[in-house]
């Protein structure tokens, strides 16, 4: 999964490495006949370690927007379900919607949760997404190809004001309104449509102080775009709201996320809950990689996981069937 900063092409490898995979299996705790939700499958890699763990007699539950990914991961995880002798339900839909998911899969609540808020390498490398500026793209940006909007439209319609207030928003910019101006100025001569184009526009709104940058100049505005594209925290708030209800007693979630603008809510979502006595936090503080995982994988270095566990109703409770 990503951070703000995609690595380059060449860092990466077609199979994508999973982050903080170690401590999800730890503070997770699969065991044999779970029920799991993967509320983002991506590629696959969280779900080949914790298939054979929950077998026999689990069910997996995968979600994804990207339909190529789905399909991808299924091929990848299909025959390690039979192996495992787990139930394998992938579905192409948004995790924002839960609830119709596990109803479609013939579950109650499941006994583990897992959202993985970053995206694939896949999607960062291939130019076509729009995800990236380190190469030349159309201004896309959506992770379900059969959006509504993309980030071009976005950037040719919003009124200075609304682009502005839309990249200090999600992307924690502290110069959007003078990103937005020079993006309203330049496209009064021509729509831009590439992600090269519009990473040059940031560069150029910062001016010399861009070189010193500690990261691109285009990066919060390529966020915050993305984000709003996908509605990506629309959908977060969705899930946090759901969760405990999600859960079996005694269930078990966990959440990683990549900026702050995901890890705040988290955060408070689980505290809140806790307060409320339908959670209580397995981790007090966020769970990172650590240095070897931070060096064979860079995207790795931005991952915070916490995990925070259902409160049974009952003693008896538990089990999802």
């Amino acid at each position: 999964m990503a951070d703000l900063d995609p690595a380059p092409a060449d860092q990466e490898t077609p199979g994508h490495v999973p982050v903080l995979l170690g401590p999800v299996l730890e503070y997770l705790a699969f065991a044999p006949g779970q029920a799991v939700l993967d509320c983002t499958l991506g590629r696959g890699g969280h779900a080949a370690a914790i298939i054979p763990l929950i077998g026999p007699g689990g069910t997996y539950i995968g979600l994804d927007l990207d339909g190529g990914n789905l399909a991808f991961a299924g091929a990848k995880i299909e025959p390690i379900a039979q192996q495992s002798g787990v139930e394998l339900c992938l579905l192409n839909q948004s995790f924002a919607d839960a609830n119709q998911a596990l109803k479609l899969a013939g579950v109650p609540r499941v006994d583990r949760l897992l959202a993985d808020l970053g995206f694939a390498s896949n999607q960062v490398n291939d130019p076509a997404r729009g995800l990236s500026f380190r190469r030349d793209g159309p201004l896309d940006m959506r992770l379900d190809p059969n959006g509504p909007t993309t980030a071009a439209d976005l950037v040719n319609s919003l009124q200075e004001r609304d682009l502005a207030d839309l990249i200090y928003r999600y992307g924690e910019e502290r110069l959007s309104r003078r990103i937005a101006r020079k993006i309203i100025a330049l496209r009064a001569d021509s729509p831009i449509h590439s992600t090269v184009a519009l990473a040059e526009i940031c560069r150029q709104a910062y001016g010399p102080r861009g070189r010193s940058a500690r990261i691109d100049p285009a990066t919060r505005t390529f966020q915050a775009l993305r984000i709003a594209v996908n509605g990506e925290l629309d959908a977060l708030d969705a899930l946090l709201g759901r969760l405990p209800g999600l859960l079996a007693g005694d269930g078990l979630a966990g959440i990683i996320s990549f900026h702050s603008l995901e890890d705040r809510p988290v955060k408070r979502s689980f505290l809140a809950a806790e307060r409320d006595g339908r959670l209580t936090r397995v981790t007090r503080k966020p769970v990172v990689a650590d240095e070897a995982e931070q060096a064979s994988n860079s995207r790795s270095r931005s991952a915070k996981l916490r995990v925070a566990k259902r409160i049974a109703p009952e003693t008896s409770g538990g089990g999802h069937k």
